[in-house]
Formats: structure tokens, C-alpha cells, sequence
């Protein structure tokens, strides 16, 4: 199959966008509730390191699109994972 470059980055554009709204609502829920213990810290650090990666694979073949959307998926990896590490510390139960 092939596309043209227009094509090619509209569906680079889209594929972005699909991938890093999923974060949005976890964000705002984070937010609003002050909790993420379902939140795995194991996984934000391995999607943190996924993305690292294909920032460096986007680099190597000089590809926007896939460094935009890595750059913003360590940004919104590293959000989460701070709340969490946050509201943990600052809203852990005392226990008896």
C-alpha cells in the first residue's frame, strides 16, 4: 500500500492524536480525585522507556511525527506518574 506524503502525515497526525488522548481523562481524573493507586508506577516507567526509544528511532530517521508524539507521551507518562508518586506521599492512610 501506498500513500503520499500528505496522506502519510495525516494518519501520522491522527495516530497521535488516538494514542495520547487516552491520557487526558486519566490526568483529570487523577486530578480531580487525588488518587491513582490503580495506576501501575511499573508501567509508566515502561511506556516512559518505550517512548524514550522511539524518540530515538524518530531521531535516526528524522521523522516529526514520531518524535512529536513520543516527546508528548513522556510528557503525559511523567504527569501521571508524578501525581501518583504525589498524592501517594500526600495522601497516604495512617495506619493503626
Amino acid at each position: 500500500m501506498y500513500l503520499d506524503d500528505f496522506t502519510l502525515g495525516i494518519v501520522g497526525i491522527l495516530a497521535g492524536i488516538l494514542i495520547l488522548s487516552g491520557w487526558v481523562p486519566q490526568i483529570i481524573k487523577g486530578y480531580k480525585t487525588k488518587r491513582l493507586n490503580d495506576v501501575s508506577s511499573y508501567l509508566m516507567v515502561c511506556i516512559f522507556a518505550g517512548a524514550v526509544l522511539w524518540l530515538i528511532y524518530g531521531i535516526e530517521i528524522d521523522d516529526v511525527y514520531v518524535m512529536g508524539v513520543n516527546v508528548a507521551a513522556m510528557f503525559l507518562t511523567m504527569t501521571v506518574l508524578g501525581m501518583k508518586l504525589k498524592y501517594e506521599r500526600k495522601y497516604k492512610p495512617i495506619e493503626k
